[in-house]
């Protein structure tokens, strides 16, 4: 009993006085609603994590290990969020967004040295979006994910069939996703996958290879089907001829 106790708090913090004093910042301030709550929680949540500013964080939020969670300057965490930074940390740049009932969970149980979530500047996970960074997930500056968007840094090791898949362990290699890049709803990125600066992957695309840069991938598994060139760009900034009869 005593043993998943401390498997339990270890889950949840680094220490038994952390999570003590964690839980007590959770009591008194994480069910406030409205802006009296964000700003209550922006000054006491400074006690329990790293932030480089005052982060908008809405009610009922969760933070598992909040002291391994970094924010940066004007971050917005709307309602419903879980951040789960066991073991390797969560990171989250200036100027972004994390949009309702999303999930960024290290999920680092097996303890993988490069496991960790680390999003750049000015970035919006959309709503329902679930970013698994047992690999570890690096995440560039001015990417957009679309709501119910699955980031998975961790696969299952299904060779054996006589064994069951549970006990044949995992790979983690680890998710890149470059600056500019825009993710269409209910894609899924697989482990070990880079996607490319400027990329475009389409709604419910399924990437399991790497995405060069300034492409739109699509299809399930994705392929290249454009590339984004100047000259295709020139085009779609022309307006539009009208006649008038």
């Amino acid at each position: 009993m005593l043993s998943r106790l401390r498997y339990y708090i270890s889950a949840h913090s680094t220490s038994l006085s952390r999570y003590i004093l964690e839980q007590v910042v959770f009591l008194c301030v994480a069910w406030v609603p409205s802006i009296i709550g964000v700003g209550l929680r922006a000054v006491m949540y400074k006690l329990i994590l790293h932030s480089r500013g005052f982060a908008a964080i809405e009610s009922g939020v969760r933070l598992s290990r909040p002291r391994d969670i970094i924010l940066g300057r004007n971050v917005y965490i709307d309602h419903g969020v879980y951040l789960h930074a066991c073991p390797g940390g969560i990171e989250i740049g200036d100027n972004s967004f994390v949009m309702h009932h999303a999930e960024l969970h290290v999920y680092n149980f097996r303890r993988i040295p490069h496991a960790g979530i680390k999003i750049g500047r000015d970035c919006l996970i959309g709503e329902f979006c679930v970013i698994r960074g047992q690999g570890g997930v690096t995440i560039g500056d001015k990417v957009y994910l679309a709501p119910l968007v699955q980031v998975l840094a961790v696969n299952h090791v299904f060779s054996d069939p006589t064994r069951p898949i549970i006990e044949q362990g995992i790979t983690a290699e680890g998710i890149v996703i470059e600056d500019n890049v825009w993710i269409g709803a209910g894609a899924i990125i697989t482990d070990g996958v880079r996607i490319g600066q400027g990329a475009v992957i389409g709604a419910g695309a399924v990437v399991t290879r790497d995405v060069p840069p300034h492409t739109v991938a699509a299809g399930a598994p994705a392929r290249v089907v454009k590339e984004i060139t100047l000259e295709v760009a020139e085009r779609a900034a022309q307006p539009e001829q009208v006649v008038y009869l």
